[in-house]
């Protein structure tokens, strides 16, 4: 399993979640197998976000299409703040 992880700075929860939302149907045609949305305790304007991919390719894939569909357009990213940190994982033992 690979999982694309990102973290970012946000004005509100609601309206970050919202937009995040309205995305669902591109995350499942990505192929997008599992999600998992946290934040920090001490934090409520940011967010840790983790999806789950059968492959490398299709995560990078997805990133791609996050860095120049989504978090290029304030319309479709309108709670984002400052410039998303991303990085896609693999397990390091199986």
């Amino acid at each position: 399993m690979t999982t694309l992880h990102i973290e970012h700075a946000i004005v509100d929860f609601e309206l970050w979640s919202s937009a995040f939302d309205r995305f669902a149907d591109f995350r499942t045609k990505a192929g997008v197998r599992g999600q998992r949305i946290q934040q920090p305790v001490d934090d409520p304007r940011y967010v840790v976000i983790d999806l789950d991919f059968d492959t490398v390719g299709e995560a990078e894939t997805f990133l791609s299409f996050l860095r120049e569909k989504v978090w290029s357009s304030p319309d479709s990213s309108p709670a984002l703040v400052g410039e998303p940190q991303a990085r896609i994982l693999e397990p390091a033992r199986a």
